[in-house]
């Protein structure tokens, strides 16, 4: 941001308050990555408490109300996502919440380049004070970009509550938003085969809640029940919630995104799937699993860079890829412990993410 002169420290005090413009640097620096990307996570981590979990929203990770209830949402392209994010999160303004959007978007295998466009179809949410911030993948796999948990941790220092993480709804690795929320919210809509597609990408074992969109068409009905006779069948074979922390089924919501139908509903469902959570005291291991996974994913940073490394430049094209791996796998090894990161820094921090970064909200 042109004319930005705050440190790290300053700003993170200025996003505790509230400051819109200091929130959307500290989510460039996190996007950006390198070491001003770990010392924002520093500072977020010990403002927010230190710790993996917490209770409820509101029940305040450090003491001041933070901590807030992260919600992971996908589904197919053409699924009206974006549209029924923009009418929720208002609904939820018109209610007294202050959510925010991370609206992921995927990166051209070729030139590294995303449309961002999300912001177009949330302008009515933009209007009534929603913050949202658009990124890209770029490359990393699932959809989610590698700087995500760190951006979701800043957004819950400013206070914002729920953060919304909008996925892009390519592939069957959808199920890594898993990994990043506290409620999983699945989009499918009539007449694509999208209760058969959720099926085939674990998204059944995974969705907290479901959300049947364009249920004003004809067959609505009929893609509402192929749901409900999959959740049958994934109840009776014992995989239905497998890893979800409760045995609660999936609520499944009727909407139409362009009309608000169905947007109160689908607010009480994240609501009450949250409630659950607490009351089964399920909250706090998968807070505790989604930090694993941001440690792990960090730890496959380094190793990639590391082995990037080991076959930049002049490597020559001899022996079996296989066998020339095993060799250099120590010099990979030495490359990890001697250019471990500075400082004492907790563990799991994120590392940041390399690459450009949208402004966001300004």
């Amino acid at each position: 941001m042109p004319g930005e002169t705050r440190s790290i420290a300053e700003l993170v005090a200025a996003a505790r308050g509230s400051e819109r413009r200091a929130t959307a640097r500290l989510l460039t620096l996190v996007e950006r990555g390198g070491p001003p990307a770990d010392e924002v996570a520093e500072r977020a981590w010990s403002a927010l408490g230190g710790r993996a979990s917490s209770g409820a929203t509101g029940d305040g990770g450090d003491g001041n109300g933070h901590r807030a209830h992260v919600i992971g949402l996908t589904g197919p392209p053409g699924a009206g996502k974006s549209t029924l994010v923009a009418a929720w999160t208002t609904r939820l303004v018109e209610r007294g919440y202050r959510p925010a959007v991370l609206a992921v978007d995927p990166s051209s295998p070729l030139t590294g380049g995303a449309i961002l466009g999300d912001r177009v179809r949330m302008a009515e949410a933009t209007a009534a004070g929603v913050f949202i911030r658009s990124m890209a993948t770029r490359g990393h796999a699932g959809g989610l970009a590698l700087a995500v948990p760190g951006m979701v941790r800043v957004l819950d220092l400013a206070g914002f509550d729920p953060v919304i993480v909008e996925t892009v709804g390519v592939g069957q690795v959808e199920v890594d938003v898993a990994s990043t929320a506290d409620t999983v919210l699945v989009v499918v809509t009539p007449g694509m085969g999208d209760a058969v597609q959720a099926n085939k990408a674990g998204l059944l074992e995974v969705a907290d809640v479901f959300a049947v969109n364009k249920s004003d068409r004809p067959d609505a009905a009929d893609a509402r029940r192929d749901l409900e006779l999959m959740l049958d069948l994934s109840d009776l074979t014992g995989h239905g919630r497998a890893g979800t922390g409760t045995d609660t089924r999936p609520s499944i919501i009727s909407t139409v995104a362009t009309t608000g139908v169905g947007v109160d509903d689908l607010a009480d469902a994240t609501d009450a799937h949250l409630t659950a959570q607490v009351a089964a005291g399920a909250l706090a291991g998968r807070r505790e699993d989604r930090w694993r996974a941001e440690v792990r994913s960090h730890l496959d940073r380094l190793l990639l860079d590391a082995s990037r490394s080991a076959i930049a430049g002049s490597l020559p094209v001899s022996g079996a890829p296989g066998a020339v791996a095993r060799s250099l796998s120590e010099g990979v090894a030495d490359r990890l412990l001697g250019h471990r990161i500075p400082g004492d820094r907790t563990a799991g921090e994120p590392a940041g993410h390399e690459g450009g970064a949208a402004e966001g909200d300004r």
